[in-house]
């Protein structure tokens, strides 16, 4: 089964996020947070199970660009 890793830098360690099953986990380094993060999954389907259809479905992983995100801000903050 595949399911999707998403990885960003924290402040002082990578974040790795399985968005399928909503479970994170946490590294020193991109390899560790992967290693971590596979324990917590194995660990997750170990004690709950895997919702029907999860792995089945194929995930988009895309970015989008907003724009005058300081206007917006600032327009929030008054």
């Amino acid at each position: 089964m595949e399911l999707t890793a998403i990885i960003k830098k924290g402040e002082k360690q990578y974040v790795a996020l399985s968005p399928e099953i909503d479970v994170a986990s946490q590294g020193y380094t991109i390899e560790e947070a992967l290693k971590n993060l596979k324990e917590a999954v194995d660990l997750y389907i170990e004690e709950i199970g895997l919702p029907e259809g999860i792995g089945k479905e194929q995930m988009i992983i895309t970015s989008l660009e907003i724009d005058n995100h300081d206007q917006a801000a600032s327009t929030v903050r008054q």
